[in-house]
Order: structure tokens, then sequence, then C-alpha cells
């Protein structure tokens, strides 16, 4: 093989796939009606790729390479995610931008513009990054989803949608970042939950009816800016609730949360007890008096989610403001009083009132960032002046922050344009049964649980850079939902070229006397992702024949996160156009951390630089390393450079240095097939379709790790047994040599193919260097351009018997070791015990050579191995010349000579044995090291010149 180190030869089988265009033929020469798709999830192009993209890259390019080579046409076209949060948060940061006032002070189509000039600030780098990799993808031809034909497809599924009464407008809790006044999605939400300080506060509401008239309920909660929207408390009708007197006055809290709720207050007295059921239906005073007239208002009602683990056992319900108190609004007729705006400030009425007492609320927000607490503060104090104050506690608890700013989350009631997944919900999980998961266990855990349990899906965004909704309303609140840019066209009279924001906005529909205006919001990114396998190929406007004969996708792959984002929004959109899944198997990769457990951070540089590690030790390497690890099954993984730099020594150079050791003989092969007739061949070759029969079985399956790792236990054999035990077939002239040539050709070639998906570098070099280097020939152009093998015959019994003849060695070097026997000492006999009483002469044979014993006796009896150690003067002459060889052949590497040269050896000592091993083994040394003639002189050594060479003599004294 070529004398460059190994990333140097991956660079040179770049060039040669490009020079050659192999990706490209590797999909023409497969048949158009046998189409194997799959998905492409797509990046940001706004940083660059980490080994969390790598991971995926890979495993999208194993499973098409694989799947090629079974004579499938897999096309393989690249896409990049153009919307969302995410590109606007940059704009914002550039350009100091804090509200949705001051971008729309900006001008929309300004701020639009200058998301869409950040887009692809890094897809140089991609590019980079996934051709080094060694993936084969069309990057030249991707889809954008700020295209307009990707976003006329968007727009066509959302409308198929809704014509199946699939998509409503609703009014429902969501969770709003007040800083981007926008809702957020369920996963957006999970993304930074953190550990935080608030205020808890107990408020007394007092009773004006009932027989408990005048006394206090305390309600407790943990969001004081709530309280002036509250318009109801509520408690369990089935619990029991005390009557408890401090300093003159009764309070209600529930029985079992008497002692924590008077913590700290001395002198109080239960007088008794009262009935839930019994506390049903009476009034209290507001709390605050903005809203005292709001209807049906400040009564006691029932919740089925009052429980005694914290609090008071009294409910403090602000339905603007969470779900549960949304729905128990809804029950009892009593509308949300909303007195906080989207953006967290107070609104006008209360703001002002608050600021007139001498309240710090105004240009605050009831979640700030620098002060989460400030807003809480101002009315914890109002209370306290009002005598409404009952208690207030510091808490720490997990609470949903801002992924973007780190503000924290309002749950908030607004409307949004949601899709009923609960409509769909029976379909949904039936037909997700016929998904197959790797791993396995994600099928019914994560995103079966998940399914289970979607709510309805909220699409729609407050924002600005996305794709709009489709959605046109009159002013009486009559609705035109439209499919395609013909049907704008056509109902508009107006020609469009561009289906964001700034521009459909300004389109107005006249229809029947009246004016349709664009709604204003766009749609949640996740639509656009979900919709991807029609929008990638602009169905149904193009490629209609091309889609239909290609879906469901046979394939994708993505993090364990997309399980409820991409696997699920391509879940639901597909099973509602065509009531089945849009893919037949997934496999989902864990995370890559850094090799201290924490998450890859560019600012703490606590990890290598990708290109960095590819230019060290080879994209094969990192490639094998990814694939045969546990993070192809979901797990995460602790990236170790030096684990990588293993796969280059244990894997990649081994391999390299089999193929050297073949081609030091090749010109002793004479092409003919193998028909393995020694036993070390007939082992090799099974083992090789043993291999082969596991790989191809786990491929199948999409079990990366296990397809990766028995090709590793392969090469180890390979090396350490049987090229280990041929060499010295190799070196002696006749069919013996001739048919081990012939096996290890085969082998190489067909172990090529075997790589090919993992290590595609290092399985062309392979490839080519049994065909004699990079020619070009289209008969012979690349390995990726064969058939993935048939494979052959394994014989069990070669197996069993080579497994019990390397058992036997185990032992015997062990004992070898106890005794202090180096193996290159030869000895003269030894006894083995086995089962079966008998070992076939090969084995034997093999057996002898490697733990180098003259002769064995084999009996019948447990595994068990004896060997004699005794030295006589004529084993310890054998032993030199196995000592000899070494160091001579050493010599000859460090000359950089071939298996061509032959040298004249020269071996001088003042050990008269040595002179008589020298005329005893002249023979077999001078073909061990390739002499051309052996001489010795007795001399004193000089130790400081022991060993020399001069052109191509040597001298070795001993």
């Amino acid at each position: 093989m070529s004398q460059k180190n190994h990333p140097a030869q991956e660079k040179d089988v770049l060039d040669y796939w490009d020079e050659h265009s192999v990706f490209q033929k590797s999909i023409d020469q497969r048949p158009e009606g046998e189409p194997y798709v799959f998905y492409d999830g797509p990046p940001f192009a706004t940083g660059t790729p980490h080994y969390g993209h790598i991971v995926g890259s890979v495993m999208k390019d194993v499973i098409p390479r694989y799947f090629t080579m079974r004579g499938k046409r897999v096309e393989r076209k690249w896409g990049w995610d153009c919307h969302g949060l995410p590109i606007e948060a940059i704009v914002e940061k550039e350009h100091g931008l804090k509200t949705k006032d001051e971008i729309e002070k900006m001008g929309i189509a300004a701020f639009n513009d200058a998301c869409d000039s950040k887009l692809m600030a890094y897809a140089g780098e991609w590019r980079k990054v996934i051709h080094r990799l060694g993936r084969w993808v069309d990057m030249d031809n991707a889809y954008m989803t700020k295209d307009r034909d990707f976003m006329e497809s968007v727009w066509w599924v959302f409308k198929q949608i809704y014509d199946k009464g699939l998509i409503y407008e609703g009014y429902k809790s969501m969770h709003v970042s007040p800083t981007l006044e926008t809702v957020l999605s369920k996963y957006e939400v999970n993304q930074n939950y953190q550990e935080v300080t608030d205020i808890s506060v107990s408020a007394k509401f007092k009773l004006t009816s009932g027989d408990h008239t005048g006394a206090f309920m305390v309600a407790w909660t943990t969001t004081p800016w709530t309280l002036p929207g509250n318009v109801l408390l509520a408690v369990h009708k089935d619990l029991v609730y005390s009557l408890v007197t401090l300093d003159g006055t009764t309070y209600i809290v529930a029985s079992d949360l008497v002692e924590s709720a008077f913590e700290g207050k001395e002198g109080y007295t239960v007088t008794g007890n009262v009935n839930g059921a019994d506390l049903i239906g009476v009034s209290y005073d507001p709390l605050f008096p903005y809203f005292a007239e709001h209807p049906n208002a400040f009564r006691v009602v029932h919740g089925d989610f009052v429980t005694t683990e914290e609090g008071t056992g009294v409910v403090h319900i602000a339905p603007g403001f969470g779900e549960d108190d949304l729905d128990l609004g809804k029950e009892h007729g009593v509308a949300p009083i909303v007195h906080v705006e989207m953006n967290g400030h107070f609104i006008d009425e209360v703001e002002h009132a608050l600021t007139e007492e001498g309240y710090d609320v105004k240009g605050w927000a009831v979640k700030n960032v620098d002060d989460p607490t400030h807003v809480d503060v101002e009315i914890i104090k109002w209370l306290a002046h009002h005598d409404k104050l009952f208690a207030k506690k510091k808490i720490k608890h997990s609470y949903p922050l801002c992924y973007r700013t780190d503000c924290g989350l309002m749950n908030y009631v607004t409307t949004s344009w949601f899709v009923n997944v609960q409509e769909v919900l029976e379909r949904l999980k039936t037909n997700a049964q016929g998904i197959n998961w790797m791993p396995e266990h994600i099928k019914e855990g994560r995103f079966g649980k998940g399914l289970a349990s979607s709510p309805d899906w909220s699409i729609s965004r407050s924002r600005y850079w996305g794709t709009p909704l489709p959605v046109w309303r009159s002013q009486d609140g009559d609705v035109i939902v439209i499919g395609s840019v013909s049907e704008l066209e056509e109902l508009s009279g107006e020609t469009v070229t561009d289906l964001h924001k700034q521009f459909v906005d300004e389109i107005v529909i006249t229809k029947d006397g009246k004016e349709y205006h664009r709604v204003p919001e766009v749609m949640d990114c996740w639509f656009e992702s979900g919709s991807m396998p029609y929008a990638q190929q602009h169905y149904p406007f193009e490629n209609e024949r091309k889609f239909d004969s290609g879906f469901p996708a046979a394939f994708i792959a993505e993090g364990q996160d997309q399980t409820s984002l991409w696997f699920h929004k391509l879940h639901v959109i597909s099973n509602i156009l065509f009531e089945m899944p849009a893919y037949k198997n997934v496999i989902v990769n864990g995370i890559v951390l850094a090799e201290d457990g924490k998450k890859m951070s560019k600012r703490l540089k606590n990890y290598p630089d990708p290109m960095e590690v590819m230019e060290k030790y080879g994209s094969d390497a990192i490639r094998y390393y990814l694939m045969s690890s546990s993070v192809v099954r979901a797990e995460n993984l602790r990236f170790s450079e030096k684990d990588v730099a293993e796969v280059s020594k244990k894997f990649v150079s081994i391999v390299k240095n089999v193929v050297s050791f073949y081609e030091l003989y090749r010109e002793h092969d004479d092409g003919r097939a193998a028909q393995p007739e020694h036993v070390l061949d007939r082992w090799i070759v099974s083992r090789l379709n043993q291999t082969l029969e596991e790989q191809t079985d786990a491929l199948d399956k999409y079990d990366l790790q296990k397809a990766a790792r028995t090709l590793q236990v392969f090469v180890t054999d390979l090396s350490t047994w049987y090229v280990r035990r041929s060499r010295d077939r190799l070196k002696v002239d006749g069919e013996d040599q001739k048919q081990a040539l012939a096996t290890l050709r085969f082998v190489l070639e067909t172990f090529s193919k075997m790589i090919a998906p993992f290590m595609p570098f290092l399985a062309e070099m392979v490839y080519q260097s049994m065909n004699g280097g990079f020619l070009g020939s289209d008969e012979r152009l690349s390995v990726h351009l064969e058939l993935w093998p048939e494979g052959g015959e394994v014989d069990e019994d070669v197996l069993v018997k080579m497994g019990e003849a390397r058992a036997i060695v185990s032992r015997a070097l062990d004992a070898r070791e106890e005794s202090g026997r180096a193996v290159k000492q030869v000895l003269g006999s030894m006894t083995i015990s086995v089962p079966s009483g008998e070992i076939e002469a090969g084995y034997l044979e093999t057996i002898l050579g490697e733990v180098n014993v003259k002769e064995a006796k084999v009996e019948k009896g447990e595994l068990a191995v004896t060997l004699v150690t005794d030295l006589t003067p004529a084993l310890i002459r054998e032993g030199m010349v196995r000592e000899v060889t070494r160091k001579v052949n050493g010599l000859r590497k460090e000359a950089g000579l071939s298996i061509e040269d032959r040298i004249d050896l020269k071996i001088w000592s003042e050990d008269d044995e040595v002179k008589l091993m020298v005329e005893e083994y002249s023979d077999q040394l001078t073909l061990a090291v390739l002499a051309n003639s052996l001489t010795f002189e007795k001399a004193d050594v000089d130790h400081s010149a022991e060993f020399r060479t001069s052109e191509k003599d040597i001298w070795i004294g001993f």
C-alpha cells in the first residue's frame, strides 16, 4: 500500500471519487424501479458541525451505502433548516432588538432580510466536514425550507389537514416567552428547566356568604403576579378543612395542612372542621378591586386537582394563566381576566393603579430577566399594606425559562392555531406499531409514551421569519385557506414570487364583496419539518410519481430528542394525509458528550476539533469508533480521542498491514480462485462467511453497533491468527503458497466490501490494492459500485476445532510464561488432553507452530496442556534461529528492503554453539531472511556495533 499516512490516503481517495463521479455512478447504476428512500432532517447552517452532527451523518451514510450495495437506488438529498427562533435570535442580538415593537419599528421586511442573510454563514464549513467525513449526499441541489416551492408544499399540507376538519383556532393556556412574545412548543419549554428561587405567598380571601361569613380562606401560590387575575377559589369536596383562630380571626385551611400553613405563627387554635363540599358555592371579596364586577366570579368551587401535598388545600384560580384554571373557569362560566400582556407587563389599568399607590411595577415584566421576583415582591407589599397577606416564603423549585433569553416563561391563555391530534390519536398509535425502532425500547418507551399523551399541536407563532399561515380572514370572521401559489394568484390577481410574511401580508383577497386579510402568525418550524417528505420534492406540484414510489421512507435517523419532535411530527402529518406512517425504520442516537461527561462547549474547549481529529487519525477511525459505540443505540457517549486512536491502531493499521503482507508475495499469486484445502484457509473463509452472515443480519435490522463490532473481531482473527500462522507458508514457493495467496486475496477483497459502509476509505484502498491500484477502470472502478457479498458455507466443524486449537495455544502460552520459557525458545514436547482424545494433523501442526514446540502427545481427558521445559543444546540452537531471524528481519525493515531484495548475512560470535547453529540451520536461515549468502566469523562481539547494515549486507553479532 502507499507509504502515505492514512489521513493523506483518504484525501487521495476523495479525489479519486470526485474525479470519477463515483457517488453519482452509485445512484445511476441502480434501477429506478428499486428506490430506497431515506429522509434527512435538515440542520441550521448558523454554526459549525459537532460530533452530534457527525454521528447522525455517519449513520445516514452507512445505511445508504449498504442498501446501494444491496442493489437499491439510493438518492440522498441534503436540506437546510432556515426558519424559526434560532435565526431570529441571532439577528435580534446583532441589532440589539429586545421586543417585538423594536422589530416592527425596524420593519418586518428588513428584519426578515437580515434573517435570510445569516442563514448560510457556515455552509462552507459544513460542506468541508461532510465531504472530509466521506459522507455521500447531494449538497449541490439541497432543499431549503425558505424556498418558495418548499413553502408552497407546506401550504398544501396545511390546507389538506384543514379541509379534513383537523385544524382549528383555539383559546388555550400555553407556555409563552414574554421576551419573544410567542407561544413555545413543549420541546422548547422542556429545553431549559432550571432550579430557581421564587417567593410563595398565602393570601387571605374574606368570605361574604355561608355559615362562615367573615372568616378568611387562605390560598397559596408560587406566582403572586397572577393574583390580580383571581376569579375563583378551588377546594376539594372530599377534603376536611379546619377552622383555625389566630388573634381573634378565623382562617380556613385543609386539616392536613394546618401545621405547615401556620408554621412560625404562635397561639393559633383549631376551633372546628368543615367539609369541603359545604364550602362550595360561598362567595368572597375580590382580593384586588380592579375587576370586582367580573361576571360569575369570586366563588368557591370544587377542583379535582386540589390535594394536600403542599400549600393550604385552597387553590387560587386565575383562568388566564393555567390550563386547569382555564378549564375550571369554562366549567363555571367565568371568563379569564388577562391582566398581563403577552410581553409580561401588566395591562395599563392594573399598572396605572399599582403605580398610583406607589408600587414599582411600571416598565417591569412579571418575569424579568434581571430580577425575576421584582413584581412578585411589589404584589406582596400591596397585600401586606391592605392586610391581605397571610404568609410568604422563599422556595426553590424547577421552573421553565425561555431557551433563547433565560426569561421565566408564563402559563398564558392565548389564541393559537392547532392540529387536532386527539381526533386521530388512535390511528397514530395503531400505525406506529409497524415501525421498526433501533433500539427497540424506544418504540413503546420514549416515542410510544409521548405519542399516547400527545396534546393538540399548536402550530402558529407570533413571529416573523417563517412560513406564514395560509389563512385569509374577513372582518366578519369568514376564512379562506390557500393551498397553492396559483390559488392565491387567482384569488388576488397578483403575481406571487415569494411567500414570506412581508410579501403575502400585503396581498388582499376580495371575494363576494368582502376583503380578506392574512392572519398575522407564521407556522411552527416543526410543521415545516414534518412536511419535508412532500416539500423537498415540491409535491404534489411536481414529482408525484417519484414521491408515490418512495413513500413511506425506508429509513430515518436522528437523536433521541427527536422522538417528540421530528419523528412525532412526521408521523402526525403522514397519518392525517395518507393514514400511514412516514417511515419504516428508525435509528435513534444518543448525545455525544465531552470526555468529562459534560456537554460539549466551544467556549470551554472541552473537546477536540472534529477536523483536527480527522487530519490526525482519518475519518474511517472516527466513523468506526462512533458506529461501534452505544451512541447508535440511543445511549450517551463520552467522546474519547484516545479511543479513536485505538481504532486507528487496532483496525485500520492492522488491515493495512495484512494488505502489505499480501503485496509482499503478490508476484507469486497466479490469480486462481480460492479453493481452501489447508485447515487455516478453510477456517478463515468460514470465519469470513460467519462474520458476513452476522453483519448482514445486523444491518438488515439497522443494528449498527453489532454490525460494526463483528468486523473488529474478524480483523483480529485475520491478523493475529490466520496471517501469523500462514507466514511460513507464503515464503515457500509451491502449491500451498499459491492457495494461501488466493485465499488471502479472496478474503481481503470480500472484506473490503463488508467494511465499505462503515470505513469507505479503507475499503476502497483494500479493494484497489487487490486489483493493482487506482486504475479508474470501468469494470472495477470502486468497491462502492460492487454488490454486497453473497456469502458462503460456514463450516461449523472447522470453527469448533480451530477454537479448541486456540484454547490449547492459550493454555500452552500461559504455561510457558509460568515456566519462564519465552516463545522464541523452541521446546521439545508437550502433552495435550482433549475430550475427543485426538487432534487432526492440520490443527496440531498449527498449535505446535504457534507455541514453538517440536512435537505433542495427545490423550483423552479434560482440556489441559503440559509442557516439557527441559532444554538440550539442540533446542537452544533452534531457539537461536528464531532470534536471529527476528533481529535480521527487523534490520531489513529499517533498511527499507522489499521482498525482492536479497542480502548477504554475516554472523559473528565467540560462542561455538552459535557457529554450530549457523552450520546446522544455514538453509533455514537464508530462506527465512531472504539471504544470498550466510557466513560466520568467530570473534568477540562489539556490542556498540552489534547490528549493522551496509546497503544489502547485514552483520549481526550474537
